[in-house]
């Protein structure tokens, strides 16, 4: 029922927005791409996927700090494919550090990609959903939205903000034909999350398969990790008709974090 939908993927020339994209066109979605790179190597992505999947793809390098960007980006699909039926706010950055060290540059940044990104974006898509009496937004927040871990304060603060963002939308358009949810993951093995892994088994002097246990069994019970395609696949099942009466909801791919 997906096919010939038009999907934004905000954050997705890489990692889990990357996994997403790939999920929603081999669906048959008509697929806008966003996110930074080397632009030859975007096109080539991007174009790869159009040929392999037999759908219409474009590239938008729109900054998500920037809400006139964030805005273009929504008005510049609606003139390419001719609507944005599905919304996925993926794009994020992450810092740490102490609340006493933390960069007032890197607070702002991470509260404005990973927050107000996705109320700008929101707000733009809206008005072209309710007329049309359909429209699926899906939020990528993570396990940060619903607990705390140290030294995240501003991503923390992000991604439960994104969360009750996602409540208040959704009561907003419960009767427009229009769904609003947001996707937990816990670890999910992207460059960001490697990056962590090799920089525990360079502090620890370990090896980088051991650095994985470690950083997967202080968090999961399961001791896996989620990949991008199995969150593309749940935002792809929150857009079909199982889907159409779920809104407003934060559902967990954590492999059991949050339930311990």
């Amino acid at each position: 029922m997906l096919t010939g939908k038009n999907v934004i993927v905000t954050g997705s020339t890489s990692g889990i927005g990357l996994g997403i994209a790939e999920v929603f066109a081999a669906a048959g979605c008509n697929m806008m791409f966003n996110g930074f790179g080397e632009r030859a190597e975007i096109d080539k992505l991007v174009g790869g996927i159009a040929v392999t999947h037999k759908v219409k793809t474009a590239y938008s390098a729109a900054d998500m700090s920037k809400p006139a960007e964030v805005a273009q980006l929504v008005r510049d699909t609606e003139v390419q494919f001719g609507s944005v039926d599905v919304l996925v706010n993926n794009a994020g950055i992450q810092f740490t550090a102490a609340v006493e060290d933390f960069p007032t540059e890197k607070w702002d940044a991470i509260l404005a990609i990973n927050l107000s990104a996705a109320f700008h974006a929101m707000k733009a898509a809206i008005p072209g959903m309710k007329a049309r009496g359909y429209g699926r937004i899906i939020n990528i927040a993570s396990v940060h939205g619903l607990i705390a871990s140290a030294n995240k304060s501003a991503y923390v603060a992000a991604k439960h903000g994104l969360i009750g963002l996602t409540k208040a939308v959704a009561l907003e358009t419960a009767e427009s034909g229009i769904t609003v949810n947001a996707i937990c993951p816990g670890w999910v093995l992207t460059p960001l999350v490697q990056k962590q892994i090799d920089d525990k088994a360079k502090l620890e002097g370990i090896s980088i398969v051991e650095a994985q246990k470690k950083l997967l069994g202080e968090k999961e019970p399961t001791k896996r990790f989620t990949e991008p395609k199995h969150l593309g696949e749940l935002a792809v099942f929150l857009c079909s008709e199982a889907g159409g009466n779920i809104t407003g909801d934060a559902i967990t791919a954590d492999g059991g974090w949050t339930a311990q």
